[in-house]
C-alpha cells in the first residue's frame, strides 16, 4: 500500500459546538477520503505532534504528501500584513504545514497541493498571494460563492507542452470548480505556470522546475478541488490522470 500523508484541516475550540466544544480537531473531508479511497492507497491524516522527534519519525514512514484546502494562509507568512481582519489566516496550521512541506521537499518526496495547498506551495518557495481577489484584483471573474460553493465553475487553459496538457490531451471537458477568494500573486522561485483561468489570467496550477531534470520528482499545485469531482456529477475535469501520476511517483520511492 502507498502511504500518502494528508495535511490536516484544523477546527479550533468553539463553545457553541456540542461535541468536543473546547477542543481543537484535526480532520479531512469525506470528499477527500472518497477521492483517495482507491485500491492500493492508504491515506493517513498527519497529526500535529508536539514532540519534534516523533513528528519527523511519523513523516519518515510516508511515501508522498497531499496538502489540502482550508482556511487562508496568514499574510505574515509571506511578509505582508492582513488587509482585512477576515483574512488573518491560520498561523498554527501554517507552521504545522511548513514543517511537513520542508521535510517533503528536502526528502525529494512527491507533493500535491490542492487549493490552499497550492498557495502554501507558492509561499514556501518565496511567492506571495492576492489576499482577496474580489477587492484587490480588477476585472477578475467570480472565483468563490458561498451559496454555490463547488457548483461554481469556470474554464481552465493549460500551458502548451505542460504536464497537465499532456495528461488531458484527449479530454474534452476543461471545466474546473472554483472555491477560493485568494490566489497566487508573485510566483514562487522555481515554479512554472501549468494552467490559468482564460477569462482573467489567474494562475490555476503550477509545477516546480525541479521536475524537469529529475523525472522522479513531483511538486504540483492545483487551485481547484479534484475531490469534488463526484459531487459535480462528473461534469468537471477528470481528476484521475493527475492522481494516478502522483501515486506512481509515490510508488517509485
Amino acid at each position: 500500500m502507498v502511504k500518502i500523508g494528508l495535511s490536516a484541516c484544523f477546527m479550533y475550540p468553539d463553545p457553541n459546538r456540542e461535541v468536543f466544544g473546547p477542543k481543537t480537531l484535526l480532520y479531512m473531508g469525506h470528499d477527500m477520503s472518497h477521492y483517495l479511497g482507491l485500491s492500493g492507497i492508504m491515506p493517513i491524516l498527519i497529526p500535529d505532534l508536539p514532540d519534534e522527534k516523533i513528528f519527523y519519525e511519523f513523516l519518515s514512514e510516508l511515501d508522498g504528501f497531499i496538502f489540502q484546502g482550508g482556511l487562508d494562509i496568514s499574510p505574515e507568512f509571506y511578509g505582508e500584513t492582513p488587509k482585512h481582519f477576515k483574512w488573518e489566516g491560520d498561523p498554527q496550521r501554517d507552521m504545522y504545514e511548513k514543517k511537513i512541506m520542508d521535510y517533503a521537499v528536502k526528502s525529494k518526496l512527491p507533493i500535491l497541493g490542492i487549493c490552499r495547498g497550492m498557495q502554501l506551495l507558492n509561499v514556501y518557495f518565496n511567492g506571495t498571494l492576492i489576499q482577496d481577489i474580489p477587492s484587490l484584483r480588477d476585472n477578475s471573474i467570480e472565483h468563490v460563492c458561498k451559496e454555490k460553493y463547488d457548483e461554481l465553475t469556470h474554464e481552465v487553459k493549460f500551458e502548451k507542452k505542460g504536464l497537465l496538457e499532456s495528461l488531458h490531451l484527449t479530454d474534452k471537458c476543461r471545466i474546473i470548480n472554483s472555491v477560493h477568494h485568494q490566489g497566487i500573486n508573485k510566483l514562487g522561485d522555481g515554479l512554472k505556470v501549468e494552467a490559468t483561468c482564460p477569462q482573467d489570467g489567474l494562475i490555476e496550477a503550477v509545477r516546480h522546475e525541479l521536475m524537469d531534470n529529475d523525472l522522479e520528482r513531483f511538486i504540483v499545485g492545483i487551485q481547484w478541488h479534484p475531490e469534488f469531482f463526484h459531487t459535480m456529477d462528473c461534469e468537471t475535469l477528470d481528476p484521475g490522470p493527475l492522481l494516478k501520476l502522483f501515486v506512481s511517483k509515490c510508488k517509485s520511492k
